[in-house]
C-alpha cells in the first residue's frame, strides 16, 4: 500500500470525532448561535466538555461574560441552518431572527436552547485556564435533554472546507463496560 502526504492544515478532518453542534450564548434579550465542531468529552461524572470558541467569534465574548451556553445537537435535516450559522457572524446577524431556528427556555441557564435540535445540553464554564492561550473552555453539563421520538439521529460531522459526513448506521458489539 502506497500512501501520500496529507496537508497538515486538514488533519482535523481526519480526527474530528463528534457531531457539529450549535452553541447558543447570551440571553432572551440578545442570543447568538455558532456552529462548532471542535469539542471533546473530558469526564463522565460530572459530565465535562472541552471546546474551542475562538475570540474572533461573537459567542466568545458572550460566553466569557455569562459563563453559560447551550450545546445543541442538530441532525442532518438542519444541515442548511448549521452551515448558515457557521457562515455568518452574530455581530452582524441575529440568527434566531433570520434562520428557521426556535429559541426555547432552558431550565438552569440563561441562554436559550434550540427547539429543532435532537438534543440540548445546558452548560456552565468551570475552567478557563486554557482560554487565554488556546480559547479552550471547560464546560460542565448541568442538564441534558433529548427528543425520544428520534431513536437513531443522523448527525453531521465536519470534514473541513464544506465537507460533512453523516453518522447513521449503529452497530452493537459486546462490551464489559457498565
Amino acid at each position: 500500500m502506497t500512501k501520500q502526504p496529507y496537508p497538515l492544515a486538514q488533519v482535523y478532518g481526519l480526527l474530528e470525532p463528534g457531531p457539529v453542534v450549535l452553541v447558543s450564548t447570551g440571553d432572551a434579550r440578545h442570543a447568538d448561535i455558532m456552529a462548532m465542531s471542535w469539542h471533546t468529552m473530558l469526564e463522565f461524572e460530572p459530565p465535562l466538555v472541552g471546546c474551542v470558541i475562538s475570540r474572533r467569534n461573537a459567542s466568545h465574548a458572550l460566553l466569557t461574560a455569562s459563563g453559560q451556553c447551550a450545546i445543541n445537537i442538530p441532525t442532518v435535516d438542519l444541515a442548511e441552518q448549521v452551515v448558515a450559522c457557521g457562515n455568518s457572524s452574530g455581530r452582524t446577524v441575529d440568527k434566531f431572527a433570520t434562520l428557521p431556528l426556535t429559541p426555547a427556555p432552558a431550565s438552569r441557564i440563561a441562554p436559550p436552547l434550540i427547539a429543532e435540535c435532537y438534543a440540548n445540553l445546558e452548560c456552565q464554564v468551570v475552567d478557563t485556564t486554557l482560554v487565554e492561550k488556546y480559547d479552550f473552555f471547560v464546560l460542565e453539563v448541568l442538564a441534558a435533554w433529548i427528543d425520544p421520538t428520534r431513536p437513531a439521529p443522523q448527525t453531521l460531522h465536519h470534514r473541513g472546507y464544506g465537507s460533512f459526513m453523516v453518522a447513521g448506521e449503529v452497530i452493537q458489539l459486546p462490551s464489559k463496560m457498565r
